[in-house]
């Protein structure tokens, strides 16, 4: 059975805080945020504003653009380290907007990394099950309910925003759009990009609370090193397991973590850096949000035809890592 990408959306909050922005909150400059990480300004989501809201915006554009209704789902999948709660799921919050009931539905956290699982589960699934029709899979965070806007070192990373794919189990046989991937984790580095407090491990106190354990803390040498290593690896196995050349690529589609993350994986593949997509200096850091939203400006904008390669990379979180060859 043929899957195939059907439809995709994205959403970012209205809301636009700068780098100037930054420059009133905590000791920093644009020149130090531009230089370092290639930001120059991300999306805020409002008070009001919850993950899901973020998720249903760019899931309805997915709907949309695939020509279909949330009653045609068979699977919603979430990728999110930000849910609207701890259950139940937000995947489950989102069935109800979307008039999904026939759809099951889940969260899934990889951190940044999350989209790319999240494709490969939804694919596997509909592989393994031809009744299962239509897989909607989102990648959506509020990252600003998590940073610390105190640390000049993550506060100036971070956005919110949600992008969605539509995965259509077409019923024949055909080009499939998965042809390769390779995924991976790393617990031994887990407190090397974490969020201490918050779970069964360190519970909400006063005490937490006070000293920001419920932040994302980073340490961002050590993280930068393991992500250029990491995602180039996998974006090579995943060549090399497709027989796919770096000069057939359309475009390299990197988690938008740092600009100078982007530069180094795209200089290490031999991929000219036309051929790299990057909108970090718009939205920044958005976690399992940015390839989604990647994918649906680069769609959206015409510039790729069916048939065209599109290599996904991420890495966050876990540690997790990987890459996907899709074939539009």
């Amino acid at each position: 059975m043929s899957i195939r990408i059907a439809g995709t959306g994205s959403y970012v909050p209205d809301r636009v805080m700068t780098n100037a922005d930054l420059e009133k909150m905590v000791e920093t400059s644009d020149e130090w945020i531009r230089t370092r990480t290639g930001i120059q300004e991300r999306r805020i989501a409002a008070p009001e504003q919850a993950t899901s809201d973020l998720a249903y915006e760019a899931g309805k554009r997915a709907l949309e653009m695939a020509g279909i209704t949330g009653d045609q789902l068979s699977v919603i999948i979430v990728a999110t380290i930000t849910p609207d709660h701890v259950f139940p799921s937000t995947g489950c919050i989102l069935q109800k907007r979307f008039g999904a009931s026939n759809a099951f539905c889940f969260d899934l956290e990889a951190a940044c990394s999350g989209l790319l699982y999240s494709l490969e589960v939804g694919h596997s699934l509909m592989k393994a099950n031809p009744k299962y029709k239509y897989a909607l899979v989102i990648g959506a965070e509020k990252l600003s309910s998590i940073t610390d806007w105190t640390d000049r070192n993550t506060c100036v990373l971070f956005g919110d925003g949600a992008g969605a794919v539509v995965l259509e189990n077409t019923g024949a046989e055909g080009a499939d759009c998965l042809l390769a991937s390779d995924l991976h984790a790393d617990g031994g580095y887990a407190d090397i990009l974490i969020m201490p407090a918050g779970g069964s491990r360190m519970p909400f106190t006063a005490e937490t609370l006070a000293n920001h354990m419920h932040s994302i803390h980073m340490a961002g040498r050590e993280t930068f090193k393991l992500a250029v290593n990491a995602m180039v690896s996998a974006c090579k196995k995943t060549l090399e397991d497709a027989n796919v050349a770096p000069s057939e690529i359309r475009m390299v589609v990197p988690h938008q973590a740092n600009q100078r993350i982007i530069q180094a994986v795209a200089q290490r593949l031999d991929v000219a850096n036309d051929r790299v997509f990057e909108n970090i200096g718009h939205y920044g850091n958005t976690s399992a949000a940015s390839i989604g939203i990647c994918l649906d400006e680069i769609i959206r904008s015409g510039d790729i035809e069916r048939g065209d390669y599109l290599l996904l990379t991420a890495f966050g979180g876990g540690l997790t890592w990987g890459a996907i060859l899709l074939r539009y």
